[in-house]
């Protein structure tokens, strides 16, 4: 059985948009979030998949089988998911049935991760590509929790990964820096991303941050969901 988050009206958060973030931006996608997280952000929008403390998993969280799982998500006849969370690889041996039965029928996968976990090989398989995120200080994890160096260097040499870094500010830059010469990032394969959950403070955090995009060759991200419809859950 999964665990997926459940949305406001009790339904499993499965919905039909398009990818805000990312190498796929903009394309239209069917996203399962997941519930359950191994890291604790402190800026985390999702906080409901994992913060018991706040919430109660009795209400956030829905047990779902996979065939059950596979019918939200074909129902919009869509040829690419987003499997996110939470975070999705702490749920690898349940996703491997849902993943083949919807590869079975042309859907592509595209899995959201924090790169603390490296998949086992049976996953590894079946997802088209990976979004790596790995968090930095900024996001109050402790370092021996944030950066997994196994599993760092599994996804570093997986030619299907990207690396997306959620920037706060500019102490930022020099850990992404020590990262990406750490692990041998290439430049085409890093994506900077402003921290924001609002509109107006993404536009603003963006400006500055494709201006070190352009300087450094990495990739800037939008976050195009906040644009649209700001902090809302579900789109």
């Amino acid at each position: 059985m999964l665990k997926v988050s459940r949305q406001a009206d009790g339904r499993p958060e499965i919905f039909f948009s398009v990818q805000g973030e990312g190498r796929n931006m903009g394309r239209p996608s069917v996203f399962l979030r997941l519930a359950l997280c191994n890291l604790a952000c402190a800026w985390c929008d999702t906080k409901y998949t994992w913060d018991w403390q706040h919430f109660d998993p009795r209400e956030q969280v829905l047990e779902m089988a996979a065939p059950d799982a596979e019918n939200e998500i074909t129902r919009p006849n869509c040829k690419h998911l987003v499997v996110t969370g939470g975070e999705p690889t702490l749920q690898q041996k349940q996703l491997i049935p849902l993943l083949k039965r919807l590869r079975d029928q042309g859907i592509g996968v595209e899995m959201e991760t924090n790169g603390t976990v490296a998949p086992i090989p049976e996953l590894a398989l079946l997802v088209d590509h990976w979004n790596v995120s790995p968090k930095l200080e900024s996001s109050g994890n402790p370092p021996s929790k944030r950066e997994v160096s196994s599993a760092y260097a599994f996804f570093a040499a997986l030619p299907s990964a990207d690396f997306k870094y959620v920037v706060h500010d500019e102490r930022d830059l020099a850990e992404v820096r020590g990262l990406v010469s750490k692990y041998n990032l290439e430049s085409e394969k890093v994506f900077l991303m402003p921290q924001a959950r609002d509109r107006e403070t993404l536009l603003e955090k963006s400006r500055w941050l494709v201006e070190v995009c352009k300087r450094e060759g990495y990739r800037f991200s939008t976050r195009l969901h906040v644009l649209l419809w700001g902090d809302a859950r579900g789109v």
